[in-house]
Protein backbone atom coordinates (compact mmCIF):
# COMPACT_ATOMS: atom_id res chain seq x y z
CA UNK A 1 0.00 0.00 0.00
CA UNK A 2 1.17 3.50 -1.06
CA UNK A 3 0.09 7.18 -0.01
CA UNK A 4 1.12 10.46 -1.15
CA UNK A 5 -0.03 13.88 -0.06
CA UNK A 6 -1.92 16.50 -2.14
CA UNK A 7 -2.08 14.58 -5.65
CA UNK A 8 -3.55 16.00 -8.91
CA UNK A 9 -6.52 13.68 -9.75
CA UNK A 10 -6.53 14.98 -13.37
CA UNK A 11 -4.04 12.68 -14.85
CA UNK A 12 -6.28 9.93 -13.17
CA UNK A 13 -9.45 10.81 -15.13
CA UNK A 14 -10.22 10.14 -18.82
CA UNK A 15 -11.62 13.43 -18.96
CA UNK A 16 -8.24 14.50 -17.68
CA UNK A 17 -9.86 17.29 -15.20
CA UNK A 18 -10.47 17.74 -11.20
CA UNK A 19 -8.39 19.46 -8.48
CA UNK A 20 -6.15 17.85 -5.99
CA UNK A 21 -6.75 14.94 -3.45
CA UNK A 22 -5.60 15.83 -0.31
CA UNK A 23 -4.37 12.01 0.30
CA UNK A 24 -4.01 9.05 -2.17
CA UNK A 25 -3.70 5.23 -1.03
CA UNK A 26 -2.64 2.82 -3.76
CA UNK A 27 -3.95 -0.49 -2.80
CA UNK A 28 -2.41 -3.06 -4.42
CA UNK A 29 -4.19 -6.17 -2.04
CA UNK A 30 -7.92 -6.80 -1.04
CA UNK A 31 -6.25 -6.30 2.78
CA UNK A 32 -4.87 -2.92 1.64
CA UNK A 33 -8.10 -1.70 0.27
CA UNK A 34 -10.05 -3.10 3.75
CA UNK A 35 -7.00 -1.52 5.86
CA UNK A 36 -7.36 2.06 4.27
CA UNK A 37 -11.20 2.11 4.33
CA UNK A 38 -11.10 1.42 7.90
CA UNK A 39 -8.30 4.01 8.61
CA UNK A 40 -10.65 6.48 6.63
CA UNK A 41 -13.49 5.67 8.53
CA UNK A 42 -12.32 5.36 11.98
CA UNK A 43 -10.48 8.76 11.45
CA UNK A 44 -14.12 10.35 10.35
CA UNK A 45 -12.49 11.49 7.25
CA UNK A 46 -14.21 11.96 3.40
CA UNK A 47 -13.69 8.57 1.13
CA UNK A 48 -13.80 8.04 -2.93
CA UNK A 49 -12.55 5.03 -4.34
CA UNK A 50 -11.16 5.29 -7.39
CA UNK A 51 -11.00 2.86 -10.59
CA UNK A 52 -10.14 3.88 -13.83
CA UNK A 53 -11.49 7.65 -13.42
CA UNK A 54 -13.46 6.85 -16.52
CA UNK A 55 -16.55 7.61 -15.34
CA UNK A 56 -16.33 10.04 -13.31
CA UNK A 57 -16.39 13.80 -12.90
CA UNK A 58 -13.92 15.71 -10.77
CA UNK A 59 -14.76 19.54 -9.85
CA UNK A 60 -12.04 22.07 -10.21
CA UNK A 61 -11.34 22.17 -6.32
CA UNK A 62 -10.60 18.13 -5.81
CA UNK A 63 -11.60 16.16 -2.83
CA UNK A 64 -10.75 17.20 0.99
CA UNK A 65 -10.54 13.43 1.95
CA UNK A 66 -8.50 10.09 0.99
CA UNK A 67 -8.72 8.72 -2.26
CA UNK A 68 -8.27 5.00 -2.28
CA UNK A 69 -7.32 3.48 -5.84
CA UNK A 70 -8.19 0.31 -6.64
CA UNK A 71 -4.85 -1.54 -8.15
CA UNK A 72 -5.99 -5.44 -6.86
CA UNK A 73 -5.56 -7.73 -9.86
CA UNK A 74 -6.61 -11.41 -9.80
CA UNK A 75 -9.22 -14.06 -10.77
CA UNK A 76 -10.05 -17.41 -10.36
CA UNK A 77 -12.30 -19.60 -12.35
CA UNK A 78 -14.54 -22.74 -11.59
CA UNK A 79 -16.84 -25.20 -13.96
CA UNK A 80 -20.19 -26.25 -12.99
CA UNK A 81 -21.27 -29.54 -12.88
CA UNK A 82 -23.00 -29.48 -16.06
CA UNK A 83 -19.60 -28.57 -17.70
CA UNK A 84 -21.70 -25.85 -19.64
CA UNK A 85 -20.86 -22.21 -17.02
CA UNK A 86 -18.03 -21.64 -15.23
CA UNK A 87 -17.75 -19.26 -13.11
CA UNK A 88 -15.23 -16.60 -12.79
CA UNK A 89 -14.52 -14.14 -9.59
CA UNK A 90 -12.29 -11.13 -10.31
CA UNK A 91 -10.48 -8.78 -8.31
CA UNK A 92 -12.13 -5.12 -8.61
CA UNK A 93 -9.04 -3.81 -9.93
CA UNK A 94 -8.70 -5.76 -12.74
CA UNK A 95 -8.97 -3.39 -16.02
CA UNK A 96 -12.35 -4.21 -17.82
CA UNK A 97 -11.54 -4.89 -21.27
CA UNK A 98 -8.34 -6.61 -20.49
CA UNK A 99 -10.78 -9.13 -18.61
CA UNK A 100 -12.89 -9.40 -21.59
CA UNK A 101 -10.35 -10.43 -24.05
CA UNK A 102 -8.90 -13.33 -21.21
CA UNK A 103 -12.71 -14.56 -22.12
CA UNK A 104 -13.16 -14.28 -25.17
CA UNK A 105 -9.69 -15.83 -25.48
CA UNK A 106 -10.60 -18.90 -22.77
CA UNK A 107 -13.80 -19.30 -25.45
CA UNK A 108 -16.14 -17.86 -22.49
CA UNK A 109 -19.23 -15.69 -23.88
CA UNK A 110 -21.57 -13.65 -22.16
CA UNK A 111 -18.89 -10.31 -22.17
CA UNK A 112 -17.98 -9.95 -25.31
CA UNK A 113 -20.08 -7.00 -26.79
CA UNK A 114 -18.92 -5.25 -23.37
CA UNK A 115 -15.22 -4.90 -25.37
CA UNK A 116 -13.06 -1.05 -24.96
CA UNK A 117 -14.96 0.21 -22.47
CA UNK A 118 -12.56 1.61 -20.25
CA UNK A 119 -12.32 1.22 -16.11
CA UNK A 120 -12.25 -1.76 -13.44
CA UNK A 121 -14.05 -4.63 -12.89
CA UNK A 122 -15.08 -3.07 -9.52
CA UNK A 123 -16.89 -0.43 -10.93
CA UNK A 124 -18.99 -2.19 -13.87
CA UNK A 125 -21.81 -3.44 -11.37
CA UNK A 126 -22.19 -0.05 -9.87
CA UNK A 127 -23.62 1.49 -12.81
CA UNK A 128 -25.03 -1.97 -14.53
CA UNK A 129 -22.68 -0.89 -17.40
CA UNK A 130 -23.87 -2.15 -20.95
CA UNK A 131 -23.24 -1.73 -24.53
CA UNK A 132 -24.35 -3.12 -27.62
CA UNK A 133 -27.02 -5.28 -26.32
CA UNK A 134 -25.84 -6.67 -23.24
CA UNK A 135 -25.46 -5.58 -19.65
CA UNK A 136 -23.32 -6.58 -16.57
CA UNK A 137 -26.27 -7.93 -14.92
CA UNK A 138 -26.65 -10.72 -17.41
CA UNK A 139 -23.99 -12.40 -15.97
CA UNK A 140 -23.04 -11.31 -12.54
CA UNK A 141 -24.13 -14.03 -10.10
CA UNK A 142 -22.48 -12.60 -6.38
CA UNK A 143 -20.04 -9.89 -5.52
CA UNK A 144 -17.56 -9.35 -2.01
CA UNK A 145 -17.63 -6.14 -0.86
CA UNK A 146 -16.61 -4.45 2.41
CA UNK A 147 -19.29 -3.22 4.06
CA UNK A 148 -18.31 -0.36 6.22
CA UNK A 149 -21.40 -0.02 8.09
CA UNK A 150 -20.55 -3.70 9.63
CA UNK A 151 -16.61 -3.66 9.11
CA UNK A 152 -16.71 -6.56 7.55
CA UNK A 153 -16.40 -8.38 3.95
CA UNK A 154 -19.95 -9.68 3.02
CA UNK A 155 -21.37 -11.56 -0.24
CA UNK A 156 -23.82 -9.81 -2.33
CA UNK A 157 -26.20 -12.25 -4.26
CA UNK A 158 -27.16 -11.03 -7.75
CA UNK A 159 -30.86 -10.28 -6.81
CA UNK A 160 -29.79 -8.18 -3.87
CA UNK A 161 -27.82 -5.94 -6.28
CA UNK A 162 -31.07 -3.87 -7.41
CA UNK A 163 -30.03 -3.93 -10.82
CA UNK A 164 -32.03 -1.62 -13.39
CA UNK A 165 -30.54 0.53 -16.56
CA UNK A 166 -27.13 2.10 -15.87
CA UNK A 167 -27.98 1.68 -11.80
CA UNK A 168 -27.41 -0.93 -9.05
CA UNK A 169 -28.13 -0.42 -5.42
CA UNK A 170 -24.35 0.65 -5.35
CA UNK A 171 -24.87 3.41 -7.71
CA UNK A 172 -24.61 7.00 -5.60
CA UNK A 173 -24.10 4.94 -2.02
CA UNK A 174 -20.92 4.74 -0.44
CA UNK A 175 -21.68 1.96 2.72
CA UNK A 176 -19.91 -0.78 0.24
CA UNK A 177 -16.74 -1.08 -1.68
CA UNK A 178 -16.61 -3.53 -4.21
CA UNK A 179 -14.01 -6.01 -3.46
CA UNK A 180 -14.61 -9.20 -6.03
CA UNK A 181 -17.12 -9.99 -8.88
CA UNK A 182 -18.39 -13.35 -9.84
CA UNK A 183 -19.24 -13.99 -13.56
CA UNK A 184 -20.99 -16.79 -15.07
CA UNK A 185 -20.40 -17.44 -18.43
CA UNK A 186 -20.68 -19.82 -20.87
CA UNK A 187 -18.16 -22.33 -22.42
CA UNK A 188 -18.67 -21.77 -26.34
CA UNK A 189 -16.42 -20.33 -29.25
CA UNK A 190 -19.59 -18.26 -30.27
CA UNK A 191 -21.01 -15.23 -28.77
CA UNK A 192 -24.72 -15.02 -26.93
CA UNK A 193 -27.67 -14.25 -29.08
CA UNK A 194 -26.69 -10.65 -31.08
CA UNK A 195 -29.49 -8.24 -30.73
CA UNK A 196 -28.48 -4.02 -30.87
CA UNK A 197 -28.92 -3.80 -34.94
CA UNK A 198 -25.93 -1.82 -35.57
CA UNK A 199 -23.79 -4.70 -34.26
CA UNK A 200 -25.47 -7.46 -36.29
CA UNK A 201 -25.21 -5.13 -39.23
CA UNK A 202 -21.75 -4.87 -39.22
CA UNK A 203 -21.08 -8.63 -38.87
CA UNK A 204 -23.59 -9.51 -41.76
CA UNK A 205 -25.75 -12.07 -38.76
CA UNK A 206 -29.23 -11.53 -38.46
CA UNK A 207 -30.71 -10.23 -35.50
CA UNK A 208 -30.80 -12.78 -32.83
CA UNK A 209 -27.88 -14.61 -34.16
CA UNK A 210 -24.44 -15.48 -32.78
CA UNK A 211 -20.44 -15.19 -34.19
CA UNK A 212 -17.35 -16.03 -33.37
CA UNK A 213 -16.52 -14.12 -29.86
CA UNK A 214 -13.36 -12.90 -31.23
CA UNK A 215 -14.80 -11.24 -34.67
CA UNK A 216 -17.71 -10.13 -32.12
CA UNK A 217 -14.76 -8.23 -29.88
CA UNK A 218 -13.51 -7.10 -32.51
CA UNK A 219 -16.36 -5.73 -34.24
CA UNK A 220 -17.33 -4.01 -30.93
CA UNK A 221 -13.94 -2.43 -30.17
CA UNK A 222 -13.86 -1.27 -33.90
CA UNK A 223 -17.52 0.45 -33.46
CA UNK A 224 -16.41 2.58 -30.14
CA UNK A 225 -13.05 3.77 -31.67
CA UNK A 226 -15.32 5.09 -34.44
CA UNK A 227 -17.62 7.19 -32.14
CA UNK A 228 -13.97 8.25 -30.01
CA UNK A 229 -15.12 5.45 -27.33
CA UNK A 230 -11.78 3.90 -27.05
CA UNK A 231 -9.15 5.85 -24.79
CA UNK A 232 -6.49 7.46 -27.42
CA UNK A 233 -4.27 9.94 -25.81
CA UNK A 234 -3.62 11.00 -29.43
CA UNK A 235 -7.29 11.41 -30.19
CA UNK A 236 -8.93 14.55 -28.09
CA UNK A 237 -12.65 13.22 -28.56
CA UNK A 238 -11.69 10.33 -25.78
CA UNK A 239 -11.27 13.22 -23.42
CA UNK A 240 -14.39 12.56 -22.15
CA UNK A 241 -16.53 10.14 -19.44
CA UNK A 242 -17.92 8.20 -22.19
CA UNK A 243 -21.57 9.11 -22.54
CA UNK A 244 -22.21 11.71 -20.58
CA UNK A 245 -26.17 11.45 -20.41
CA UNK A 246 -28.17 8.29 -19.91
CA UNK A 247 -30.92 7.30 -22.43
CA UNK A 248 -33.96 8.46 -20.87
CA UNK A 249 -36.81 5.65 -19.94
CA UNK A 250 -40.15 6.92 -20.82
CA UNK A 251 -43.97 6.09 -20.18
CA UNK A 252 -46.08 5.57 -23.14
CA UNK A 253 -47.89 8.54 -22.47
CA UNK A 254 -44.02 11.02 -21.85
CA UNK A 255 -43.19 8.93 -25.39
CA UNK A 256 -46.57 10.14 -26.75
CA UNK A 257 -46.07 13.88 -26.20
CA UNK A 258 -42.13 13.63 -27.04
CA UNK A 259 -43.02 12.43 -30.89
CA UNK A 260 -45.78 15.28 -30.93
CA UNK A 261 -43.16 17.80 -30.35
CA UNK A 262 -40.72 15.73 -32.79
CA UNK A 263 -42.71 16.25 -35.53
CA UNK A 264 -41.29 18.12 -38.40
CA UNK A 265 -37.44 16.60 -37.40
CA UNK A 266 -35.19 14.77 -40.00
CA UNK A 267 -35.11 10.97 -39.19
CA UNK A 268 -37.87 9.16 -37.06
CA UNK A 269 -37.20 9.18 -33.17
CA UNK A 270 -35.37 6.07 -31.76
CA UNK A 271 -37.49 3.95 -29.75
CA UNK A 272 -37.12 1.13 -27.97
CA UNK A 273 -39.44 -0.98 -25.75
CA UNK A 274 -38.08 -1.83 -22.37
CA UNK A 275 -39.39 -5.08 -20.73
CA UNK A 276 -41.85 -3.07 -18.23
CA UNK A 277 -43.50 -1.22 -20.62
CA UNK A 278 -41.89 1.77 -20.72
CA UNK A 279 -39.68 3.06 -23.50
CA UNK A 280 -36.35 3.92 -23.68
CA UNK A 281 -35.44 6.73 -26.54
CA UNK A 282 -32.00 8.01 -27.96
CA UNK A 283 -30.50 10.74 -25.59
CA UNK A 284 -28.07 11.37 -28.95
CA UNK A 285 -30.89 11.81 -30.77
CA UNK A 286 -32.69 14.51 -28.63
CA UNK A 287 -29.45 16.28 -27.96
CA UNK A 288 -28.52 16.77 -32.29
CA UNK A 289 -32.15 17.72 -32.87
CA UNK A 290 -32.19 20.26 -30.33
CA UNK A 291 -29.39 21.97 -31.83
CA UNK A 292 -26.36 20.46 -30.55
CA UNK A 293 -24.26 19.23 -32.92
CA UNK A 294 -21.12 16.76 -33.10
CA UNK A 295 -18.13 19.00 -32.33
CA UNK A 296 -20.57 22.01 -30.53
CA UNK A 297 -18.89 24.03 -28.55
CA UNK A 298 -18.62 25.80 -25.21
CA UNK A 299 -17.93 29.63 -24.90
CA UNK A 300 -14.92 29.29 -24.28
CA UNK A 301 -13.99 26.19 -27.05
CA UNK A 302 -11.88 24.10 -24.42
CA UNK A 303 -14.89 22.16 -23.66
CA UNK A 304 -17.32 20.57 -26.94
CA UNK A 305 -19.62 17.56 -27.35
CA UNK A 306 -17.46 15.30 -29.41
CA UNK A 307 -16.87 15.64 -33.03
CA UNK A 308 -17.71 11.43 -33.20
CA UNK A 309 -20.77 11.01 -30.55
CA UNK A 310 -22.77 13.18 -29.14
CA UNK A 311 -23.38 11.91 -25.82
CA UNK A 312 -19.44 12.52 -25.22
CA UNK A 313 -18.51 15.73 -23.88
CA UNK A 314 -14.83 16.12 -24.05
CA UNK A 315 -12.28 18.31 -22.61
CA UNK A 316 -10.24 20.07 -25.64
CA UNK A 317 -7.50 20.83 -23.13
CA UNK A 318 -6.89 23.49 -20.92
CA UNK A 319 -10.68 23.19 -19.98
CA UNK A 320 -11.93 23.12 -16.32
CA UNK A 321 -14.58 21.12 -14.85
CA UNK A 322 -16.88 24.02 -14.13
CA UNK A 323 -16.44 24.85 -18.13
CA UNK A 324 -17.85 21.10 -18.88
CA UNK A 325 -20.65 20.77 -16.22
CA UNK A 326 -21.39 24.53 -17.95
CA UNK A 327 -21.94 23.22 -20.88
CA UNK A 328 -23.86 19.94 -20.20
CA UNK A 329 -26.17 22.06 -18.19
CA UNK A 330 -26.51 24.17 -20.87
CA UNK A 331 -27.77 21.39 -23.52
CA UNK A 332 -29.97 19.39 -20.69
CA UNK A 333 -31.82 22.61 -20.72
CA UNK A 334 -32.02 23.08 -24.57
CA UNK A 335 -33.33 19.72 -25.00
CA UNK A 336 -36.12 19.85 -22.27
CA UNK A 337 -36.97 23.63 -23.76
CA UNK A 338 -36.87 21.95 -27.10
CA UNK A 339 -38.72 18.53 -26.42
CA UNK A 340 -39.50 18.85 -22.91
CA UNK A 341 -37.32 15.48 -21.78
CA UNK A 342 -35.11 16.06 -18.62
CA UNK A 343 -31.21 14.34 -19.31
CA UNK A 344 -29.68 12.46 -16.03
CA UNK A 345 -25.68 12.48 -16.56
CA UNK A 346 -24.14 8.78 -16.33
CA UNK A 347 -21.02 9.48 -14.64
CA UNK A 348 -20.32 10.38 -11.20
CA UNK A 349 -19.97 13.51 -9.70
CA UNK A 350 -17.78 14.82 -7.34
CA UNK A 351 -17.38 17.99 -5.59
CA UNK A 352 -20.06 19.05 -8.85
CA UNK A 353 -23.60 19.04 -9.59
CA UNK A 354 -25.49 18.88 -12.83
Amino acid sequence: MRAAENVPLAPLTSLRLGGTASRLVTAERESDVIEAVREVDDRGHALLILGGGSNLVIGDAGFDGTVVRMATRGRTSTSEADGRRVLVSAQAGEPWDDFVAAMVDDGLSGVECLAGIPGLVGAVPMQNVGAYGQDVSETITSLRAYDRERGEVVEIRREDCAFAYRSSAFRGRDSHVILEVTFALEQSTESRPLRYAELTRALGVAEGGRAPLAAVRKTVVELRRKKGMVLDPADPDTASAGSFFTNPILSAVELASLRERALGEDGPLPVFPEPDGRFKVSAGWLIEHAGFKKGYAGESGRVAVSSKHALALTNRGSATTRELVELARHIRAGVHARFGVTLENEPVFVGERL
